[in-house]
């Protein structure tokens, strides 16, 4: 029985491009090599698109070089269900002309994307277009999941529980920043948490407790994004996450995580940069798991995260991410992520589904969502050409279909 060729496409055009790397890297270590041939296709800041096995060793991208051996520029046939990928051959001779030749054929992709132009519905778009199984959500869920203003506002539609935001744009806030700060402060109140509306990792993301601390945070969310989010604080919250895994009705949560156990705001670098700080970082900042907040909100939060799941129509494996008053013992929800950091893995190994069946399964959904894909038809029959007959060099139309275009 012959492997599956599985392509993982990350990196990107993207601030959480080094985070994507990670991801990307992790996964392709843990899939099992007797069911997949992996292939890596790595996306450059500049979106130029490599494959090679060089790519499967973290030190290849401290200083990437393009022309270092064990990589290949590609570039995907969005051919429907072709799955090449090609790479353009120069042609040697002073008149020849230069040829593509194919360098892998892509059964499955997994996009491991981290934020613009890969998990915003950008990549899911592309490979629908190319008509590939794809182990993600899907172009709507995608797009709605990265936009975090989009995000809270579907919530509300649906009557999740949200807090209280406001959502600014950078025009907004360079011609008038006082009326910008009035409206937060009159409609929100302090705290507040300042993020851009779609970035991830905390890049960009401030707390604020006055007006001066508001003002710093708005200048840095808008040199990310036109767009921002402020968002109600809450007092030192607990921060809680769930993962949920499937397709179409088809799906089952993750344990819960405690991610900020008593550190309160992590930013990026406090979750990403293990040297940052004096006891903060990946290798050290407390996640608890499970989560120790009591059977019947574990049981809530499980089965409100399956209801966002379906409410999005997601795929694959997701993480939703909430915070819990310490006071009131409320519960919030802060953002769902349609490709988390690490996919997502540890908060499945303790149910009994180490990293490779995971993977596993994020593959089977993207053949289940491919297959019902097919039984779609995309072949509507009319005569609506053969009565059309544009008119002149004007472009206008001309002729009689009994009605209007």
């Amino acid at each position: 029985m012959s492997k599956m060729q599985l392509g993982v496409i990350y990196g990107s055009r993207s601030c959480e491009h080094d985070v994507s790397i990670i991801s990307a890297v992790q996964l392709m270590r843990s899939a099992d090599r007797e069911k997949y041939d992996v292939i890596p296709v790595y996306i450059t800041r500049k979106g130029e698109w490599f494959t090679g096995d060089a790519l499967l060793d973290m030190k290849t991208y401290t200083h990437f070089d393009p022309f270092m051996k064990g990589v290949t520029p590609v570039h995907l046939d969005l051919t429907a269900g072709s799955g090449a990928l090609l790479h353009y051959v120069p042609a040697k001779g002073l008149f020849g002309g230069g040829k593509e030749e194919m360098v892998a054929h892509l059964d499955c992709v997994i996009p491991v994307m981290h934020g613009l132009h890969g998990e915003d519905g950008s990549l899911q778009g592309l490979l629908e277009m190319a008509d590939l199984p794809y182990a993600s959500s899907g172009v709507t869920a995608s797009a709605i999941g990265m936009d975090k203003i989009a995000m809270k506002r579907f919530f509300k539609a649906f009557d999740f529980p949200i807090l209280p935001d406001a959502a600014l744009t950078r025009s907004q806030w360079e011609k008038d920043a006082g009326a910008a700060m009035d409206r937060v402060e009159r409609e929100i109140g302090y705290p507040v948490f300042v993020k851009p509306a779609c970035l991830g990792s905390s890049i960009g993301v401030s707390p604020a407790k006055n007006r001066q601390e508001l003002r710093d945070a708005l200048d840095l969310a808008f040199s990310y994004d036109r767009r921002v989010l402020v968002e109600q604080g809450l007092d030192h919250p607990i921060e809680v996450n769930c993962s949920v895994l499937g397709f179409d009705g088809e799906r089952r949560a993750s344990v819960l995580e405690m991610s900020n156990a008593g550190e309160g705001f992590l930013d990026f670098a406090d979750k990403y940069l293990p040297n940052h700080g004096a006891s903060k970082g990946m290798a050290s900042s407390k996640h608890v798991i499970p989560a120790p907040v009591g059977e019947e909100l574990t049981k809530t939060l499980q089965n409100l995260s399956m209801e966002i799941f379906d409410a999005m129509d997601c795929k694959s494996v997701v993480r939703i991410d909430y915070m819990i008053d310490r006071h009131s013992g409320k519960h919030y929800i802060t953002e769902i992520n349609t490709i988390p950091g690490s996919l997502a893995f540890y908060l499945w190994q303790p149910t009994g589904l180490p990293y490779a069946k995971l993977i596993d399964e994020m593959v089977s959904c993207a053949l289940k969502a491919h297959q019902e894909k097919e039984r779609n038809s995309f072949a509507f029959s009319s005569d609506i050409l053969s009565g059309v007959q544009l008119g002149g060099k004007t472009g206008k139309l001309g002729g009689k279909m009994g009605g209007k275009l």
